[in-house]
């Protein structure tokens, strides 16, 4: 078993470029090639540690970088180690985001590396195992379908040097601790492990006392409030205005919208309403098929719909640069989701809006999901469609803000102990 003892990340001077961190001449290129210019927090901190080959073990919000994050160590240990055979694996939570993680990699790796393998269900097995039997390094897998694979004896990880876990709290709430368990029971326990969570509770407390190492503990902020950079803002409105509403929004935005229903009855018809108006509208649930998944998906990222309806399964694992609106048309079956739906907008920096519609009704539902996050969110006029000042000075004072903690703070585990790095 891997025990985990103590192990300390020391403030260092923010890195303001890629370019100046200690990576290969041949990443540099590239990431100036994928116009990857300035490390987040995240990176800026994970990425020095991972190159010396220590654990990590990160919690941070959703759109801080984590891919980058591990992707960039694991191309320097690919192009540092050509030993043929799968060197490093990926497990994530959905085919949504390991599709995602693959194109990121293969948009960074250039000609000196050969793809990665994608394994996950609702694909063509055939071309998954084509990849690997050509030769792919990195596996990007989700665990379900990797188990299954490995159960058949289809490939090996004996070569493997680098395991990552990526939303690893998600993958967990989804039932795949199971699965996690045998898949990481017949790696080489001599590897480096990084693992990536948007929170660090219950089961996550036994994967990090169980798969990581000398871990360095890297925590950027709260993880459980909307980033300071995205306004949120509440509706009330009468049942049978909602979509009247939900239209008016979509008219005062220019940019890209992301809608969350509760059901896929309502994503359905929320989608085909928008059509109908004149709003190029996809949608994603759980009835869909993976193609038609990936094409509205895809349609979005390209801009020929500049909304898509989803159900909470888009709330994580699916990341689109430049959503500047989020809208909760249904108010989360979960608390927890919301914070994951508003962490779609104001990425990387960026800010952005998220609105909830509510009714009359729901106001205690409202409220308890407040005192749940220990948040306010800012109540508006239903003719009120304010979109976010420029300069984060004009914002309310009631609008929730992420303190950042302005030390280190240790995290205990049962007879071990993390040092935790925390950036400002």
């Amino acid at each position: 078993m891997r025990t985990a003892r103590s192990s300390e990340a020391l403030p260092e001077r923010a890195t303001a470029r890629f370019s100046e961190m200690l990576i290969s001449p041949y990443v540099k290129e590239r990431l100036a090639a994928t116009r990857f210019i300035t490390p987040t927090p995240v990176q800026a901190a994970a990425i020095p540690q991972a190159l010396e080959g220590k654990d990590v073990l990160a919690t941070a919000q959703t759109g801080t970088g984590k891919t980058l994050a591990f992707l960039i160590p694991v191309i320097e240990q690919l192009l540092k180690d050509k030993t043929p055979g799968i060197a490093a694996l990926v497990l994530v939570p959905t085919r949504e985001l390991a599709m995602q993680v693959v194109e990121q990699y293969n948009a960074l790796r250039g000609k000196q590396l050969l793809p990665a393998a994608l394994v996950v269900g609702g694909l063509s097995e055939g071309a998954q195992l084509q990849a690997i039997r050509k030769g792919a390094r990195l596996v990007v897998a989700t665990p379900g379908r990797l188990e299954d694979y490995l159960d058949r004896k289809l490939f090996h990880f004996s070569a493997l040097r680098v395991l990552i876990l990526d939303e690893a709290d998600r993958m967990l709430d989804m039932g795949f601790l199971p699965a996690i368990k045998r898949i990481v029971s017949i790696l080489p326990k001599e590897r480096q492990t990084m693992c990536f969570s948007a929170t660090m509770e219950g089961d996550m407390v036994r994967i990090v006392k169980d798969y990581l190492r000398n871990a360095v503990r890297l925590s950027f902020g709260s993880v459980s409030k909307p980033s300071e950079n995205v306004r949120v803002q509440a509706f009330e409105v009468a049942m049978d205005r909602k979509q009247e509403m939900l239209q008016r929004l979509l008219s005062k935005e220019t940019g890209k919208c992301l809608v969350f229903a509760r059901t896929k009855r309502g994503t359905q018809r929320i989608a085909e309403s928008l059509n109908r108006k004149g709003f190029s509208a996809a949608m994603i649930h759980g009835d869909r098929s993976q193609s038609q998944r990936t094409a509205a998906l895809t349609g979005f990222q390209q801009g020929r719909f500049r909304v898509l309806v989803a159900t909470d399964l888009a709330s994580r694992g699916i990341h689109v640069q430049g959503i500047a609106h989020v809208i909760n048309y249904d108010l989360p079956e979960v608390a927890e989701n919301f914070i994951h739906r508003v962490g779609r907008t104001g990425r990387n920096g960026g800010h952005g809006v998220a609105s909830t519609l509510f009714v009359k009704e729901q106001r205690s539902e409202l409220f308890q999901l407040e005192r749940s996050l220990g948040i306010k969110i800012e109540r508006m006029r239903a003719d009120e469609t304010a979109a976010l000042p420029e300069k984060r000075e004009r914002l309310p004072v009631n609008l929730p803000r992420v303190e950042a903690l302005q030390r280190s703070e240790r995290f205990v585990l049962p007879g071990e102990v993390f040092q935790t790095h925390t950036e400002n």
